[in-house]
């Protein structure tokens, strides 16, 4: 059986407005919409790297009482925290299987990239246009 919900513990926490960290949360697996719809949103039109923080607010379904999650949420979290829940996004939706990832080299200038599945927030190698 396939378990949808992933309970986690930040290892830092999101500092909230009252002072206390925040630790304790929950992330779903993701869908073919939550990869896709990001992708025509302006914020990740304009910096590739926001994908991570809008794909991100829409798999963390409970962070020990702040609603609701928005990528203004996953923001405001310590690099450290932003870190760990991209790891178990990677862990929980099977992206991260290193095994299947090889080094390849580009035959017209010989710049090295990885190439297999991508990770969460890794930039997609493309040819220069030259």
């Amino acid at each position: 059986m396939v378990q949808i919900e992933h309970e986690f513990l930040l290892p830092v926490g999101l500092l909230g407005e009252d002072g206390a960290l925040h630790r304790e949360g929950t992330m779903r697996l993701a869908t073919a919409a939550d990869e896709i719809l990001p992708l025509q949103d302006p914020r990740v039109q304009r910096n590739t790297a926001y994908l991570t923080v809008i794909l991100l607010s829409r798999v963390v379904t409970r962070l020990d009482g702040i609603e609701p999650i928005t990528p203004k949420t996953i923001e405001s979290l310590f690099a450290a925290d932003l870190a760990f829940l991209q790891d178990l996004y990677n862990r929980i939706n099977d992206v991260d299987d290193t095994s299947e990832r090889t080094i390849a080299v580009c035959p017209a200038c010989g710049e090295e990239f990885a190439a297999g599945p991508e990770r969460l927030g890794e930039p997609v190698p493309t040819r220069s246009a030259s």
